[in-house]
């Protein structure tokens, strides 16, 4: 196994509750007040099978979150999925994932969330379109230094602004299960083209698709991995941190969901669904607190992108930096903050391409182009505790996937589902999508593959004098 060679070591200052709550803070986004609809809409508008897909969405998750709960315990290195992915398969698939990240599918994360902090704030307060590219490009600079002044100030502000986004929330999901008036009904399954009960081919079909929109509003929980050297006792805590983010938020969609079923009538949700208003969240606050609500989901929305902007922020530029410490980027990138122990640098070029990408009119295309690459490289991240378990039989593994090797296959086989649901979809965007990671492997033969082969050969033999002198 290759070993990193660190001129200076991180801080280990994110406690299991500061893990909790990165996780936490970016899955949870302004999506828990739409995505329902379109899982019920998928779901053949029957209320029951929308809250069942909402629980299978989640167990897919968490057997996903165990997969790199075993992999994280096991390597509790800066990088995360870049790191599994050299381990497993080489530098050079390793490096097409992380420049992908780096271009389109991270930092177009980071990018897409800021614009979106300032449509929220637009919404309540009219603002230019000039405004609000500037409040979302002041936004990235002042959670980037925030970042860099140590991963501690970080993560308390994710930890304030996660507990302040889930006020709004919970007083919602509080309010619309003791409030609501509405007897949902869970049980009829039938489909309204038809009026008549689907059949079992239907309902696969049926549950398949609803699942996927399930996964954008999971989509997240990868993130912790990124910041495993900085996390306190990684063994135990990031195994913990991603079943119980990962559990507690499957339990909080299922029951917001079921609350604003409480709240509005069926006949209603059909209307505002059939219209194209996906927003079911706002309309049970409105039904709630009457024109309050509005305040309330402003609220709620604001603070959950920007909870989940400053997760981002600081999760997204470790991948950067351990490339850079492998050789395989430039290496200032991989230098550390004398003080702070953050990658400043790393942390430096991710804010600058986020607001590039946020200066792009192609914003929308352009993060949509790396769908495909995006469940290629976690599909090779599942599979690689099948090969490194393989490739380091005798390696230390803190905690292990349950049910191994069955849960790693199956996950590998929904990412197959996956990627051939997005050819499907869309094959010439998502063909497309693939020209990026070969442009990052011709990148890495001209420019990095020397360098990193130069640093790996040093290491060896340091790795040999040290031996000898012992």
């Amino acid at each position: 196994m290759s070993n990193s060679h660190e001129p200076a070591t991180m801080k280990r200052e994110v406690s299991l509750f500061g893990g909790i709550s990165v996780l936490a803070g970016i899955m949870i986004g302004s999506g828990i007040f739409y995505i329902g609809a379109i899982v019920l809409q998928r779901s053949g508008m029957n209320l029951g099978l929308a809250l069942l897909v909402w629980l299978i969405g989640g167990l897919v998750t968490l057997l996903s979150g165990i997969c790199f709960a075993e992999l994280g315990a096991m390597m509790p290195k800066a990088g995360g999925y870049y790191v599994y992915l050299r381990e497993a398969y080489g530098e050079r698939v390793a490096f097409m994932c992380g420049i992908t990240n780096f271009f389109l599918s991270s930092s177009g994360s980071i990018a897409a969330l800021a614009v979106a902090f300032g449509a929220a704030l637009s919404s309540i307060y009219p603002l230019d379109p000039l405004v609000q590219k500037g409040i979302a490009l002041a936004s990235i600079f002042l959670l980037t230094v925030l970042n860099i002044r140590g991963v501690k100030l970080g993560s308390t502000v994710q930890n304030l602004f996660m507990i302040l986004k889930m006020l709004p929330i919970v007083l919602i999901l509080v309010c619309g299960l003791a409030m609501g008036t509405q007897s949902p009904d869970l049980l009829t399954f039938e489909l309204p083209e038809t009026h008549a009960a689907p059949s079992f081919l239907e309902l696969c079909s049926m549950v398949g698709f609803a699942v996927i929109a399930t996964l954008w509003a999971y989509e997240g929980w990868t993130n912790l991995n990124t910041i495993a050297e900085e996390i306190k006792n990684p063994k135990r805590n990031i195994p913990l941190a991603l079943i119980l983010s990962i559990t507690g938020v499957a339990i909080l969609y299922v029951l917001f969901n079921y609350a604003v079923y409480r709240v509005l009538p069926f006949e209603t949700i059909q209307q505002l669904v059939e219209s194209g208003d996906y927003y079911l969240g706002t309309a049970a606050a409105k039904e709630l607190f009457g024109s309050a609500g509005m305040i309330v989901v402003g609220a709620a929305m604001i603070l959950a992108i920007f909870n989940s902007l400053n997760g981002c922020i600081m999760v997204f530029p470790r991948m950067y930096f351990a490339m850079a410490r492998d050789g395989a980027l430039f290496p200032s990138l991989a230098k550390l903050h004398p003080t702070y122990r953050t990658p400043m640098n790393a942390q430096i070029a991710s804010a600058v391409m986020a607001s590039i990408l946020v200066c792009s009119r192609t914003l929308s295309e352009l993060t949509s182009l790396v769908a495909l690459c995006g469940i290629i490289f976690h599909g090779l991240t599942f599979f690689s505790v099948i090969v490194l378990r393989r490739k380091y039989p005798t390696m230390e593994r803190p905690y292990r996937v349950w049910l191994y090797p069955f849960t790693t296959i199956l996950i590998c086989l929904v990412m197959i589902g996956l990627a051939l649901n997005t050819l499907e979809q869309d094959p010439v965007t998502a063909l497309l999508g693939l020209l990026v990671p070969l442009g990052g492997l011709v990148i890495y033969e001209l420019f990095f593959r020397r360098r990193h082969d130069a640093l790996e050969k040093e290491r060896a033999l340091e790795g040999k004098d040290a031996l000898g002198s012992e």
